[in-house]
């Protein structure tokens, strides 16, 4: 069990663990889990930023905390106990950021939803009207080449110009707010849908983990929970649509570049999701990151640099091809969650993540921010 969902390779992460009001630092050797949390390494960012965060994990003395099976079996929403240590999200402080319409499928899909104003009926018409406008020759095309530009002139001589093929083609990429630090989730979580959603769906999506000086440092896997409806009404409820609570999941560990696992190795990874519903419905996809339409590299230049600084380093969600349109519930009427689906989502180098879906507002709330993590440090003498 525990193989598939969690890799080999220099891991790190977060766990709660009975008898500290602080989470602690953790890393998997040879399938137990160790607290390397120390004074001056007490966060994921600390580790991130030091000179070495490979080497500090590999030589950090740890306390076990038991099996890796032990922890994954009770990290589940709903069956915690809270007396045995269960896993949190892989990262703490850092920001939370994340880049859309970065694949020629998921453009297209966004453009249905813009023009359909979130009304998922008539999303199949509007596909096959404007598949047949643009084809999917955009795959080839280098966003804010001369190329893509002539195809843009083309499209809006033709009606069907957006602000989502302007961000898929166009010079500049989306990066938004995906969520507060410290308030993703991670791995056997809840993750949360408004309630006032009635088309929404996962994004399986590969994230860079990024210092402060904009180094990409290691890579996890993360749900950009989307809300279709809501941004399909507008671009500017992007917010809403996307920030909410458990609506961003990450993990079930960070794993750090090491000289065999490299930014390479992910730019090549297969994105595999599964939804399983409690109604006995199916879904599979795959996201192939080598056919991002902008480079993982790419992205982190857009979002850290000179034009914008990250103190406490950042992870950066880049985005998927995978929109789901199988029918769910009768003919036309695509693909949209329904409470208690379990989400799957995996790639060998990162192992797999998991989470039910439940409603934003009956997730558990997110009561520990950074000024309680500061606070319950400080108490322990660990700054």
């Amino acid at each position: 069990m525990a193989h598939s969902i969690v890799p080999d390779g220099v891991l790190i992460g977060r766990a709660r663990v009975p008898g500290f009001a602080h989470p602690r630092v953790i890393t998997v050797r040879q399938g137990e889990v160790f607290d390397i949390t120390a004074k001056g390494a007490a966060t994921v960012r600390d580790v991130a930023e030091s000179a070495d965060p490979v080497g500090h994990v590999r030589d950090a003395k740890g306390t076990s905390l038991g099996k890796v099976e032990t922890l994954l079996d009770n990290s589940w929403g709903g069956r915690v106990d809270a007396s045995k240590p269960s896993l949190l999200s892989p990262i703490d402080l850092q920001a939370v950021k994340a880049a859309g319409v970065t694949f020629v499928v998921s453009l297209l899909e966004r453009v249905i939803e813009e023009q359909a104003r979130g009304d998922k009926g008539k999303s199949d018409a509007l596909r096959k009207d404007i598949l047949g406008l643009i084809g999917t020759d955009l795959s080839q095309l280098v966003p804010g080449s001369d190329a893509a530009m002539k195809v843009k002139e083309t499209l809006i001589s033709r009606g069907v110009w957006s602000q989502y093929l302007e961000v898929g083609i166009g010079p500049d990429a989306e990066i938004f707010t995906k969520c507060q630090p410290m308030a993703s989730v991670g791995y056997g979580a809840d993750v949360g849908i408004l309630p006032i959603s009635e088309w929404n769906n996962p994004e399986p999506e590969l994230v860079m983990v990024v210092t402060s000086k904009g180094k990409i440092i290691g890579a996890t896997l993360g749900n950009d929970v989307n809300l279709r409806d809501v941004e399909g009404r507008s671009a500017l409820l992007l917010g809403k649509a996307k920030d909410n609570n458990a609506s961003a999941s990450l993990g079930p560990f960070v794993r750090l570049f090491d000289g065999e696992f490299t930014i390479e190795t992910v730019k090549q990874a297969d994105i595999a999701l599964s939804v399983t519903g409690e109604d006995g419905f199916e879904l599979t996809g795959v996201s192939n990151l080598s056919q991002i339409s902008r480079s993982p590299e790419s992205l982190v230049e857009a979002s850290i640099g000179r034009h914008h600084q990250y103190p406490d380093g950042l992870v950066l969600y880049t985005g998927t091809m995978f929109a789901p349109v199988k029918d769910r519930g009768g003919v036309g009427k695509g693909f949209t969650h329904k409470m208690g689906d379990k989400v799957s989502i995996s790639t060998p180098s990162l192992g797999t993540l998991t989470n039910t879906v439940r409603l934003s507002t009956e997730c558990p709330e997110w009561t520990y921010g950074a000024s309680h993590l500061m606070r319950d440090l400080a108490k322990a003498d660990m700054l």
